[in-house]
């Protein structure tokens, strides 16, 4: 029979047996950030079309060709985010974050949805770790984003990846750039692409971030932004790379880095992976002081990052990095008849209490089917009980890697399973070159 429908091109289904994978990204991800003071926020999945067309940009590639937009049915103009800092910075503002002690430091995980061509490391459906500082001037601030991600990339064993910065200035420096690259890309411009024809008049800094190679190569001899900087913004960057050389992270200075939206002001920085292929930059952000101003506030610092997780994740793979290995049920308890179904859910109902993972047959079949089960799910544990365990009040636990076997109470069964499978995890420790006695800890008994 054939499937009705099948998942959106773009999109991808994360299944039980590897979502382990993300759930250590993303609680290491937070944990560090929690470290560096961010607390957590979460906004809507979709926002009013003009809030992206405000602070993304309408000239960049993002706005003119990869939202998602829609009517509702109130004939407002919705779109699906294409990325987390927009919102962030709304929900900053309309909900008075602003009036609170600066910086306000905020992370979060957000899904992130634009209409590009599909290939490996870029889906149209995809996942960041974002950071935000709002309020804070400092070029400290900026070394102190780019040492979280560092660590991040650190605490999850992922090595090898470059890291360049650069400083596309403000607004007043930047202008006479713009003129020089006006003037640099005129002579060519019959010859660019006609996207970034129409950037040349409106912003022609996008035009050293397309993607057609021919735009690219004549976008290599082009001015760079670093001998347009004016002395505040020059003084920002030297500081910038002063305080990386004392944190000793090691970044290469790329002028041709530029960012792909508009909100964002001198500092920028990629990290960027050769392991994954084409679409190698891990995580990109830097300093956007003037975007809270542009959406209605009053003029704040700020400046932040996105990490694509999907892409961390093929770094991590590419490597070999470690994960941890997925959960699996401490205890089955295979039973066999009514009154042992009845034992069965009452113990379990007890060691779920009291933190432990555990199962039984949903399907009444039979034991030995019920021990297949068991054994495909991976329980460190199982037990059997029917009609004779129940009349005598106890049952053989079985240790399901190693195949010994130990007599549990039903009445005490939490305590005896607590006991056993401790002494399995303690009874190769060693102490002062001898093996541990478990039975010391109980006086000697069992």
């Amino acid at each position: 029979m054939a499937l009705i429908t099948k998942a959106i091109k773009g999109t991808k289904d994360v299944l039980p047996f590897e979502v382990h994978k993300n759930q250590y990204i993303e609680a290491t991800c937070l944990s560090v950030a929690e470290n560096f003071g961010y607390k957590e926020m979460r906004t809507p999945v979709f926002e009013h079309t003009e809030l992206f067309q405000r602070g993304v940009g309408d000239t960049t590639d993002v706005v003119q060709k990869e939202m998602y937009t829609f009517d509702d049915k109130g004939g407002r103009s919705i779109t699906l985010r294409p990325e987390g800092t927009a919102g962030a910075a709304r929900s900053f503002l309309e909900n008075g974050l602003s009036n609170l002690a600066l910086p306000q430091k905020i992370c979060y995980f957000t899904s992130c949805y634009r209409y590009e061509k599909p290939q490996a490391g870029r889906l149209r459906e995809f996942h960041q770790f974002g950071i935000e500082c709002f309020g804070a001037s400092s070029p400290l601030a900026d070394a102190e984003i780019i040492a979280l991600a560092k660590q991040i990339f650190d605490e999850l064993g992922v090595s090898g990846l470059e890291l360049e910065i650069n400083s596309i200035g403000c607004p007043e420096c930047r202008a006479e750039y713009h003129k020089a690259l006006k003037e640099y890309f005129s002579q060519y411009k019959e010859q660019l692409c006609h996207t970034c024809q129409e950037r040349l008049e409106r912003n022609p800094m996008r035009l050293l971030d397309c993607k057609s190679p021919e735009d690219k190569a004549l976008a290599e001899n082009a001015p760079e932004i670093l001998d347009y900087l004016c002395d505040e913004c020059k003084e920002h960057f030297e500081k910038v790379k002063a305080y990386l050389n004392a944190m000793n992270i090691e970044f290469k200075v790329n002028p041709k880095i530029v960012r792909g939206l508009d909100y964002y002001t001198k500092t920028v920085f990629e990290f960027i992976a050769s392991s994954i292929g084409a679409q190698g930059t891990v995580c990109g952000g830097g300093r956007y002081d003037g975007l809270i101003e542009e959406l209605g506030g009053q003029k704040t610092p700020s400046l932040g990052f996105g990490m694509g997780l999907e892409r961390l994740q093929l770094v991590m793979e590419a490597q070999g990095c470690e994960f941890p290995e997925p959960s699996v049920s401490d205890l089955f308890i295979a039973a066999m008849g009514e009154k042992a179904k009845l034992k069965a859910v009452e113990i379990a109902k007890d060691m779920r209490a009291e933190g432990f993972a555990v199962t039984y047959d949903l399907n009444d079949r039979g034991l030995r089917a019920q021990m297949k089960y068991a054994d495909k799910t991976g329980a460190k544990f199982n037990v059997v009980i029917g009609d004779d365990e129940v009349e005598k009040g106890v049952a053989v636990l079985k240790n399901m890697e190693s195949g010994e076997e130990s007599e549990v109470s039903l009445v005490t069964f939490v305590n005896d399973f607590y006991s056993v499978s401790m002494e399995e995890q303690l009874k190769d420790l060693e102490i002062n070159g001898e093996a541990f006695d478990f039975k010391s800890l109980f006086g000697g008994n069992e």
